[in-house]
């Protein structure tokens, strides 16, 4: 199996390095293609990949062909690797670019899939959702392998895309401001920065590990933090009355609209 990268972006590197350094595939089965000279050849050698020196030849070079670029660039790379695709199948990361949008530039013969992964896959705790289009079981399997190595997958109908999107694509962003906001409360307090920061990303880190460990419900886990009268029950009321459960909330929705807007804008 030979992986093909076409762009090597911040979610680009971030999925080569987990792939590789958790031994998905061997670094000399993975082909890299960037526009930036500077920058790919930099990654290659990180990682001991290979370097391709155009899109159509990385394209030509791969069974899994990962398009990691920006979306408003994916059709004019879709278009250039066009004449050079036979029945490879095609990985796609950008937001908003459907399948549909995907086949119309790719043309009738690669297999197709839609991914949306978070940049935690450079440690191997990514959350990726993926969709299929004329794919074969080896395909399938082979492209859930090398996510897997990334984190946890999660096969999704293409409908539920903006959604995921909005919750795990952009997530990671949400939750680096509450770790910074967490560490910022401490440094008020008197704490110094670098404690505080170690501090507020354990103590993420802690709580989001309990709920996947116990499979417990996060809303019994928290009550079993909120003594009657105590500190932590203080803090939630403040919480809740500053609108954090609401502000998440809409912080999904507003990343699934924008995710929403950018498929229309090339449907």
């Amino acid at each position: 199996m030979v992986l093909s990268v076409i762009g090597t972006g911040q979610m680009g590197q971030a999925l080569i390095q987990g792939m590789i350094q958790n031994q998905a595939i061997e670094p000399d089965n993975v082909w890299l293609y960037d526009s930036d000279k500077a920058k790919v050849t930099a990654i290659a050698e990180q990682y001991g990949a290979h370097i391709s020196q155009s899109a159509e030849q990385a394209a030509s070079q791969g069974d899994l062909i990962l398009i990691a670029v920006k979306p408003a660039v994916v059709a004019n790379v879709l278009e250039t690797i066009r004449p050079v695709l036979t029945t490879q199948i095609v990985l796609s990361i950008a937001a908003g670019i459907t399948l549909s949008d995907l086949r119309g530039w790719a043309g009738d013969k690669p297999a197709l899939a839609r991914i949306m992964p978070n940049t935690p896959a450079k440690v191997g705790a990514a959350v990726s959702a993926v969709c299929f289009d004329q794919t074969s079981e080896a395909q399938r399997q082979d492209t859930l392998n090398l996510l897997s190595a990334c984190g946890r997958v999660f096969t999704v109908n293409e409908s539920s895309m903006d959604a995921v999107t909005g919750l795990s694509g952009s997530g990671p962003a949400y939750i680096m401001l509450v770790i910074e906001a967490l560490a910022d409360g401490g440094v008020l307090e008197g704490l110094p920065r670098d404690m505080a920061l170690e501090m507020a990303a354990m103590t993420v880190y802690g709580a989001a590990k309990m709920v996947l460990d116990t499979q417990t419900h996060p809303a019994v886990l928290k009550d079993q933090v909120c003594s009657p009268g105590g500190t932590t029950i203080r803090a939630v009321d403040s919480l809740e009355s500053d609108g954090l459960r609401s502000a998440l909330i809409r912080a999904v929705s507003a990343a699934a609209d924008r995710s929403r807007q950018m498929g229309k804008k090339h449907g």
